[in-house]
């Protein structure tokens, strides 16, 4: 018998939630939201945002952004690899991602030229990790080559090493990985596509 009332209550409360509009829902998720990030057991809180580059995917945890993914790397996949690798209490939190969707807005608008919102590196280690944290000093408007980046970071012979660390860089846009070429000044690859690459120097260089 209180298994059938059981059933009956769930049936009711979801015959409920069909009859509720896209707004009461929203806000039905954002107290979700809260509510989780208040019991400290929201660890990644992704949103999404639109750019000149296209629908960019930002996660973060406590710690600061640890993700931004562009659509071509199927966003879909990177949370499921973001839940695997990082944590599995992952939720749709815009409100964490505020002030990163904010400073991306300001970088495309020419208004910013370095982030400042903290990050979070659980994702790189070893000699990426030493790649990554040296690209925000290449300036703005600027360009280093490969090698330039391995001789800076201490192993001159670490050039493809470089080029494997720009691509698999879990924040690109934010760590200006696009501002290192090839040694003949051309391109290379990038994570988000050549397009992409070529829009944000082209972004740069008419702002410098």
């Amino acid at each position: 018998m209180n298994a059938n009332v059981e059933r009956t209550d769930v049936s009711a409360m979801l015959a409920d939630l069909t009859t509720v509009g896209p707004e009461a829902l929203e806000k039905l998720h954002v107290a979700l939201e809260d509510a989780a990030d208040r019991e400290g057991i929201l660890d990644v809180a992704y949103r999404t945002i639109d750019t000149p580059v296209g629908s960019l995917l930002l996660a973060a945890t406590r710690a600061g952004l640890v993700r931004v993914a562009f659509d071509s790397q199927d966003h879909d996949v990177v949370l499921e690899q973001l839940a695997s690798m990082v944590s599995p209490r992952i939720l749709r939190a815009p409100k964490r991602l505020d002030p990163v969707a904010r400073e991306i807005d300001e970088y495309f608008a020419r208004r910013r030229t370095s982030f400042d919102v903290p990050l979070d590196f659980a994702l790189s280690t070893g000699f990426r990790r030493s790649v990554l944290e040296h690209l925000p000093q290449i300036a703005y408007g600027r360009t280093e080559s490969y090698a330039d980046v391995a001789r800076t970071v201490g192993n001159p012979k670490a050039v493809r090493a470089v080029g494997s660390a720009c691509a698999t860089n879990p924040m690109p846009v934010v760590i200006p990985c696009h501002r290192v070429l090839r040694t003949d000044g051309t391109l290379g690859g990038y994570v988000g596509g050549p397009e992409a690459k070529a829009a944000l120097l082209d972004l740069e260089a008419a702002a410098a």
